[in-house]
């Protein structure tokens, strides 16, 4: 398999991993009903550090107390990200959550700068954001509010995962960091997940289901993300990345029948060209 890997094109193993991304968020829907977006997202991120632990076997010994601390923040970011964005999915369409969560990373891609051609980036994100505002001036679009702001709000915590995931990296070797966070984020989301997902969480088919979703939306794409960033630059594997409000507008509508308006359509494009644009031009990075 790893062979398999090392043979795909870098730009082909970030698409894989997107794809992956955003067909666990759409298997992660069908299992809201029956655990409930808290129980779904427990069994993600409980899953995947079993299996990060289980595969890497990461050494988490050895590291200062302010090591430790900061990879529990990094852990209860990444926890409040996925619930808040699982969240918002049980009440919004897959291809509109991803949109407006991305303007978390979009805004980390240009904070700071004064260049006038970022502007231009941030005015295109925040038209389509608005394009998808449950308000009548603006929108007119059937979205639920809550699940709008929860989107948003999915969006900050994936900004803050952002910031801290560098910290972390920085700090850890390997995947000890992430497989540290993991498993904080897993005892985090222990009571809401149990709380949502009753004894649904005792079905042996969620449980495969979930460990599915583990698979397709952490193991696989981090796996395929880490390959792709040893053979090419930063900003192009953040131009690859920026494809992914459309990847799940595509999924959102080919897996679970979810069929965008056109003003929608025309969100998700304005925001996959502000990430784009903001990737492939952006300041400070190496080629």
């Amino acid at each position: 398999m790893r062979s398999g890997v090392g043979a795909m094109p870098p730009a082909g193993l970030v698409l894989v991993g997107i794809f992956c991304v955003q067909l666990g968020s759409a298997l992660a829907k069908g299992l809201f009903e029956e655990a409930g977006a808290g129980g779904t997202v427990f069994m993600r991120v409980a899953f995947a550090a079993v299996i990060l632990f289980a595969v890497w076997r990461p050494v988490i010994r050895g590291y200062s107390a302010r090591q430790y601390a900061l990879a529990t923040v990094f852990g209860l970011a990444l926890a409040a990200m996925n619930l808040a964005f699982y969240s918002a999915l049980a009440r919004i369409p897959l291809g509109v959550a991803v949109t407006l969560e991305f303007s978390g990373p979009l805004a980390v891609a240009v904070l700071g700068s004064r260049r006038l051609l970022d502007g231009l980036w941030v005015a295109l994100a925040a038209g389509g954001i608005i394009l998808l505002a449950p308000i009548g001036a603006f929108g007119g679009l059937d979205l639920d509010p809550v699940g709008v702001g929860l989107a948003l709000l999915a969006g900050l915590f994936w900004a803050t995962y952002i910031i801290l995931s560098q910290k972390t990296g920085a700090e850890f070797s390997g995947v000890t960091g992430l497989a540290i966070g993991m498993a904080v984020g897993a005892v985090a989301l222990v009571p809401v997940g149990v709380f949502q997902g009753g004894v649904a969480l005792l079905d042996s088919k969620v449980l495969v289901l979930g460990a599915g979703v583990a698979l397709l939306s952490s193991a696989i794409p981090y796996s395929l993300e880490m390959e792709a960033l040893r053979r090419i630059p930063a900003k192009v594997f953040g131009v690859l990345m920026s494809l992914e409000p459309a990847v799940a507008a595509l999924v959102g509508l080919v897996a679970l029948g979810e069929v965008l308006q056109p003003r929608a359509i025309v969100a998700v494009f304005l925001v996959t060209i502000a990430a784009i644009g903001a990737s492939r031009f952006a300041s400070g990075d190496k080629d």
